[in-house]
């Protein structure tokens, strides 16, 4: 529409006023999409959108102390139980057992780290393969044991079980002895400047040899006869 105050237009200046509006057309419609949807449109996530309770797991906050006494321990442990599902306590439990299993099995492979601290240690190592490598009386006590108490149930020869059981009990006592100074002297000789010598070295090597070979823990790493 021309107004009264205008001069005429030129036919350079419409063409210039109609490119100018074809411009504004073509950037409206770079605006959008292949998809067809504006430049008001927001891209997903790529992901699911987290339910309330992960949320609430990833919330940080400071941290809670621990438990300085046994019964608020067993008082927070009772309450992160209720707070479970069944089907994550059946979870927790069968990891607890899983774990149990592999640390026992590691502890009888003779593993430093899952012994128990009697066991540590290279002396306490050299002193079972001492012990292991050895026949000793003392590993009879327990079969010896078992007869004795079905012999006590015989009247016929009763009577000799007191003889028998002083008997053994004495030969027991010299093996242990012989395998104690057994045991100290080889352990100076290769460990000079250990202090994990004397009465204690011998009485843990002969409560060892007094146990059944397969009950032994950790197991038997020579074989008997092995040179150690």
């Amino acid at each position: 529409m021309k107004l009264p105050w205008k001069k005429d237009e030129s036919p350079a200046d419409a063409a210039g006023e109609t490119s100018a509006d074809d411009a504004s057309i073509e950037d409206a419609a770079d605006t959008t999409d292949e998809s067809g949807r504006g430049s008001a449109y927001t891209p997903g996530k790529g992901r699911p959108t987290p339910s309330r309770r992960q949320s609430q797991g990833r919330k940080r906050g400071p941290v809670t102390p621990p438990p300085t006494t046994r019964a608020e321990a067993r008082a927070r442990k009772k309450e992160l139980k209720s707070s479970m599902s069944k089907e994550d306590k059946r979870k927790l439990s069968a990891d607890r057992r899983s774990q149990r299993l592999e640390q026992r099995e590691r502890m009888m492979a003779g593993e430093e780290k899952y012994l128990m601290p009697r066991d540590k240690g290279e002396v306490r190592r050299y002193a079972r393969d001492i012990v292991d490598s050895r026949r000793n009386f003392a590993g009879l006590f327990m079969p010896f044991a078992i007869v004795l108490i079905v012999v006590m149930f015989l009247p016929s020869i009763a009577a000799y079980s007191t003889l028998l059981l002083l008997a053994f009990v004495v030969l027991m006592a010299i093996d242990g002895v012989i395998l104690g100074r057994l045991v100290n002297s080889r352990v100076r000789e290769r460990f000079p400047d250990t202090t994990d010598t004397g009465i204690k070295l011998g009485w843990y090597s002969f409560t060892r040899a007094m146990q059944l070979r397969k009950m032994r823990a950790p197991a038997p790493q020579v074989a008997a006869g092995d040179e150690v």
